[in-house]
């Protein structure tokens, strides 16, 4: 059962990318390949809800070898399956999404040239992720890890003719390559001081590591091991300073922005740091690491959110900043807060996603907000689904993202590690801007005047839909619709569910671990809430609350009443120079792009001209024949043919050796 998980994705994947595409011979039609793969993610999320139920109820537990691939000097490298309470929430939620997001594309891409191929791709992608969440072993986890990035380089890349897809797919490869480095580092750390990677039986190690510091250095292991791991985090999670592949990833098709971006593979970070919480629990130095970087992604990357104009590029900002909420919780040791956030967030941000990518649809491809306004009236199901989600993100009490997001602030607060004081400045700072950003999208795009007829840009390409581009929006067809509904439901619902079992409850017993007496986040917090009701009831005359009620107020009366204001603001702000800083996304791109691939390229180049030219070509390969001719052209003359010559040669060697001889004698 638990194998059947991920391989009927990858069924399906399988036979739309071989079968419905020019590789197979296009034997399978459109419909064909969209009813494998939403079959086979169907299963595979009826099996997890099963496999949920299970581990819920009866406290069922799984962690054995599937297959051993090998045994090299007695660490083995194998494929098994740990299935426990976070792996059966994850399975849940990656298959949820996935199915959502199928069902979806059936009216999103039913356009476009590449549908069959794009079915194939997303379930490959859901088999990936399912790999990744239910491996017992950090060699399985790590082919999933890299499984996700492959087939987030083929997706962001979906458009393979479009120069910005091009590019996009390419820096998220790369940026991830640096992340991964770390990871694989971190990894091999592990295999070289645990002998092993079997999560039980590191964690059985651990007391015994927690001694040994790094050759050299006084740095304990166990921290080297947690910051590399981390790094690894920090690429596929896009913290900063790795974070900048994932604005330009809204390259591709809206759907796996959903699916990806949003729900699933940038939570793979924040899913293996809580899985190796044992670890992490012994060492101060990474936990304070990991709170400073999402501090400040939490923080600057939500700041960066209330300038852009595209559509998907506001909620992906929001995206980064809630990544670094969730993962400000991991360094503050509230790893099953930081969890929950991941599994309220999946839902409401898929949600914003794909509503986001109905309006595009309505709005005939255009992402631009500046030329939307008074969606409203056209879309209604679009616009009541995109408030939940909104009103979700920034956590309005009794919606699930409250819960969450009000449980990782209160963590940060409780929590002594060094850093904790800029990290809760940065997560109260982010509530406001979070609610800022977010509702600017929602006042400008489904309400106010409607601005279609101003957009200079007319997308042509679109217009063989019978209408221009100023042409009234539409509401979308059911497919995209009934997406919005389902995924709307546990926006608002799940976080209240979910409160006490997650974070107070045996949910994650045995699975997270917490030294309670070092890090005291989840004792105070306990201390603090008492179930659902009276932390939504209270939550409305807390802090949190009256920035994020703020938040929507400012943004109304800047976008709503007095248009002018940001205007004026961005005027200012131009003057002094601070527009250019965000608008060159405080120039992180400038420097990768300037002086990391610039000055890569200037060593290679170098290299190529000392190395490769001057050495091994000229030197070692030019230089060997070169020589060799040099000696056979003075050689060549004692070897003429003429026996006056050869008798000339003997009687001079006759002479040699006499006169050698005479001189020996004497």
């Amino acid at each position: 059962m638990l194998l059947a998980v991920p391989l009927t994705p990858l069924a399906g994947s399988v036979l739309a990318g071989i079968f419905g595409t020019a590789f197979g011979g296009n034997k399978f039609g459109r419909g064909i390949s969209h009813s494998v793969t939403i079959l086979g993610v169907l299963i595979s999320f009826i099996l997890s809800a099963l496999v949920f139920q299970a581990v819920l109820h009866e406290g069922a537990r799984f962690d054995e070898t599937i297959y051993e691939w090998m045994v090299i000097g007695g660490v083995k490298m194998e494929i098994g399956f740990l299935v426990d309470s976070i792996t059966a929430m994850m399975m849940c939620v990656v298959t949820f999404v996935s199915l959502m997001v199928h069902i979806y594309t059936m009216g999103y891409m039913s356009e476009d040239d590449g549908y069959n191929r794009f079915f194939s791709y997303i379930s490959l992608f859901t088999f990936s992720m399912l790999m990744l969440v239910m491996s017992n072993n950090l060699l399985q986890l790590f082919f999933g890890w890299e499984a996700v990035g492959l087939v987030s380089y083929l997706l962001i890349g979906f458009y393979f003719k479009k120069e910005t897809a091009i590019f996009a797919n390419m820096k998220a490869f790369l940026v991830n390559r640096v992340g991964d480095f770390g990871f694989i580092v971190g990894i091999g750390l592990v295999a070289a001081y645990a002998g092993t990677f079997n999560y039980a039986e590191i964690f059985a190690q651990l007391p015994k590591m927690e001694q040994v510091t790094m050759p050299g250095t006084g740095w304990q292991v166990l921290s080297a091991i947690g910051i590399c791991l981390f790094i690894g985090a920090m690429g596929k999670s896009a913290q900063f300073p790795l974070h900048a592949w994932l604005p330009d990833s809204m390259e591709g098709p809206t759907p796996i922005s959903a699916l990806i971006h949003a729900a699933t593979m940038v939570t793979a970070g924040i899913f293996m740091v809580a899985r190796m919480s044992p670890l992490y629990e012994l060492s101060d130095t990474a936990l304070s690491f990991i709170l400073v970087m999402g501090a400040i992604t939490a923080l600057f990357m939500g700041i960066l959110g209330i300038i852009q104009n595209d559509i998907k590029r506001v909620i992906a900002y929001s995206t980064l900043s809630q990544l670094g909420y969730m993962t400000v919780a991991l360094g503050a040791s509230a790893y099953s807060v930081a969890v929950f956030h991941l599994m309220t967030h999946a839902f409401f941000k898929a949600l914003l996603f794909l509503g986001a990518g109905s309006v595009i649809m309505g709005m005939h491809h255009n992402q631009d907000i500046r030329w939307m306004g008074g969606v409203r009236k056209y879309m209604p199901i679009t616009w009541l689904t995109f408030l939940l989600g909104n009103l979700a993100l920034i956590g309005t009490p009794f919606f699930s993202g409250f819960y969450s997001k009000d449980a990782i602030i209160e963590a940060v607060h409780a929590s002594t590690l060094p850093g904790a004081g800029f990290a809760y400045f940065s997560v109260i700072a982010g509530v406001f801007i979070t609610a800022f950003y977010s509702f600017r999208l929602y006042w400008i795009v489904f309400h106010g005047k409607e601005r279609y007829d101003q957009n200079p840009e007319p997308h042509h390409h679109d217009d063989d839909h019978g209408h221009g581009h100023d042409a009234k929006p539409k509401e979308s067809p059911w497919v995209v619709t009934l997406p919005l509904v389902l995924l709307a439901v546990p926006s608002v619902v799940i976080g209240a569910m979910a409160l006490m079992p997650m974070l107070f409850g045996d949910f994650f017993s045995g699975v997270i671990t917490v030294d309670h007496a070092k890090h005291p986040a989840m004792t105070v917090l306990a201390e603090e809430i008492h179930g659902w009701v009276p932390m939504a009831i209270h939550g409305f005359t807390a802090l949190p609350f009256w920035l994020a009620l703020a938040g929507v107020a400012v943004s109304y009366l800047f976008y709503m009443v007095k248009p002018d204001i940001p205007a004026y603001i961005k005027d200012i702000s131009q003057k002094i120079g601070l527009y250019q800083v965000l608008e060159g996304k405080y120039g992180v791109d400038w420097v990768y792009e300037n002086i990391f691939a610039r000055g890569a390229r200037a060593f290679g180049t170098l290299f190529w001209r000392a190395g490769d030219q001057a050495i091994i070509d000229g030197a070692l390969v030019n230089g060997s024949w070169k020589l060799v001719g040099k000696i056979a052209s003075i050689v060549r003359w004692f070897q003429s043919g003429y026996i006056y010559h050869y008798a000339l040669v003997m009687i001079l060697g006759i002479f040699a050796l006499m006169t050698y001889f005479v001189w020996l004698n004497k």
